[in-house]
């Protein structure tokens, strides 16, 4: 293995994880901007206000998502320990 397939296992290995965050990072930031426009346009600023929504609209995301995740991370262990053999 040289250098170059470290960095291209590397880069696949940071892509998966983005792709694999993506839905649940996304519906916390899309909760969190809406509750944070509702508090502004309300004023009102209390802190468990913003997190409770978020934090359930994240786990609904993360139980929505589930399946594409344990199927894409399945896909790329799979593909990685099936190229070993090549790698040496």
């Amino acid at each position: 293995m040289d250098a170059q397939d470290a960095v291209d296992l590397g880069r696949e290995a940071l892509m998966i994880a983005t792709l694999v965050s993506a839905p649940v990072l996304v519906a916390g930031m899309v909760v969190g901007l809406v509750i944070g426009l509702l508090q502004a346009l309300t004023q009102i600023q209390e802190q468990t206000v913003a997190f409770v929504p978020k934090l359930i609209a994240m786990a609904l995301a993360l139980a929505l998502s589930l399946p594409w995740i344990l199927t894409q991370l399945l896909d790329y262990t799979t593909q990685l320990v099936e190229n070993i053999p090549n790698t040496m």
